[in-house]
């Protein structure tokens, strides 16, 4: 016998200490490494661009240095103005 389904949007999260703003020269971001609470669930990764926007990615992480790895590795390639650029349609 299971219980109630638990609908997502009413879960709380929790967040990684290496979540927070970063900046690169005048680009501030909020970075995102979050996982539902009370679980052990893998770790989400989201970047969020202070001028709107936000970058999602589909792969989730065993650990939340291994998000952040990511995110820095993305940085790293592309720069940090790549999370504040405009993207075409339907690309995530």
């Amino acid at each position: 016998m299971t219980g109630p389904a638990v609908n997502d949007d009413d879960r709380e999260f929790e967040h990684s200490p290496l979540s927070g703003s970063f900046t690169r020269g005048d680009i501030e971001v909020d970075v995102e490494i979050y996982r539902f609470a009370g679980t052990q669930d893998r770790w989400q990764l989201a970047v969020v661009a202070l001028g709107g926007g936000c970058t999602q990615w589909a792969q989730t992480f065993a650990t939340e240095t291994e998000a952040y790895a990511a995110f820095l590795a993305m940085v790293e390639a592309d720069g940090l103005d790549t999370f504040t650029r405009a993207r075409p349609a339907g690309r995530h």
